[in-house]
């Protein structure tokens, strides 16, 4: 029997994925809480099944994560000086962009009257929300791992997933050093981004969490990662990166590797709940990057800007390719053409389903893996 599949404004919320005024109406509504409790009610699984390596491409996983551990606070030379304005004049030089709005039809708009003192502070601010973004998406993934090794029944699992609770501890350690000592104020969570977070932890499947983390998630924070390495000038941030990269490419790999042998025994209605789940959490992953904090805080309602912004080439580009991770290892697990092919199908609708071909992090992870030991060897 087919099981009749959700609508997409069951999933997400809205017919339109691209409804701007449904976008910009989610707003994060507690951001002077220091504490955001979700509940979950999940089985915490015990294995009696002690037998390392029983699953190999995950005790390689767990043996690599051993030997590249490192400390954020002792092997990046944070007195390195971090100039913000001067960063980005000297990211636009670089990669041959411009910061006044080159490209955006600004007639009609408060930033007609921006000169480069605004665009500059607009820069600086982008630098802030960027890395506060990050660092919430990080504090998130520390807290699925940790539900992780409670939750899946194998114990190389358990193992590796256990390493990768440090990973997120130190990453989240880093990007807030990083914000307290470089960059010149934190942002709260983006509203899509604490949604998305929110789902994952409440669901009590201990493969939601895998799909929902592991695969969107850090599979969309390592092409962003990968590309703000390439883009920045600041010579601290790219090593950062570089460090985060490294334990990033393996926590993707271990989602790829460990979800695919569970995949390949899950009915079709229960592929299609999955193809549901990562569906929702790529609309609103990029739904994120509309800042319209930033905006508020530049004194722009975003509701005038985001239009205009969506029709800038190159920004479409950027946000199309970080979805480069994620189609294809969600084609790796057999997520795009189950189901008829509906997720395929969102996928060519949000426009990156072009990326279904490129390798899967499952199988790339030892070319990542050698580039991360090299610069943890640096």
């Amino acid at each position: 029997m087919t099981q009749e599949m959700r609508s997409t404004e069951e999933i997400i919320g809205r017919s339109d994925i691209n409804d701007l005024e449904a976008i910009m109406a989610v707003y994060n509504t507690d951001v002077d809480e220091e504490l955001h409790a979700v509940h979950s009610d999940y089985d915490t699984v015990f294995t009696w099944d002690y037998d390392k390596g029983s699953r190999p491409k995950l005790d390689k996983l767990y043996e690599k994560a051993k030997k590249a551990q490192w400390n954020a606070q002792t092997d990046l030379p944070w007195e390195t000086p971090v100039d913000q304005e001067a960063l980005v004049i000297a990211n636009a030089v670089a990669n041959g962009a411009t910061f006044n709005g080159e490209g955006m039809d600004l007639s009609g708009t408060p930033l007609v009257k921006w000169g480069d003192k605004e665009w500059i502070e607009f820069g600086v601010q982008s630098q802030n929300w960027t890395l506060s973004q990050f660092m919430h998406g990080e504090q998130g993934a520390l807290v699925c791992t940790a539900k992780i090794v409670e939750s899946v029944p194998w114990i190389d699992a358990k193992y590796y997933a256990s390493t990768q609770v440090m990973d997120e501890a130190r990453h989240v350690e880093v990007f807030n050093k990083y914000l307290d000592e470089k960059l010149s104020g934190h942002y709260p969570i983006n509203s899509h981004l604490r949604l998305l977070l929110d789902d994952i932890i409440a669901d009590s499947r201990w493969d939601m969490t895998y799909l929902g983390m592991q695969i969107m998630v850090e599979g969309l924070a390592l092409a962003a990662f990968g590309f703000l390495h390439q883009m920045t000038t600041e010579p601290l941030l790219k090593q950062l990166l570089r460090y985060v990269m490294s334990d990033e490419s393996r926590h993707v790999a271990f989602g790829v590797l460990s979800l695919q042998e569970y995949y390949s025994q899950l009915s079709a209605a229960e592929l299609r709940e999955r193809q549901e789940f990562a569906f929702e959490a790529a609309v609103r992953m990029r739904d994120r990057f509309l800042q319209q904090e930033v905006w508020d805080r530049m004194g722009v309602d975003p509701r005038v800007i985001a239009p205009l912004l969506l029709q800038v080439p190159e920004r479409q580009m950027f946000q199309s390719m970080l979805f480069s991770k994620i189609v294809p290892n969600c084609k790796k697990l057999g997520l795009l053409d189950a189901a008829d092919g509906w997720l395929r199908t969102k996928f060519t609708e949000l426009g990156v389903i072009a990326f279904e071909d490129l390798t899967d992090t499952g199988e790339e992870y030892d070319t990542l893996q050698a580039t991360g030991e090299a610069a943890v060897a640096s």
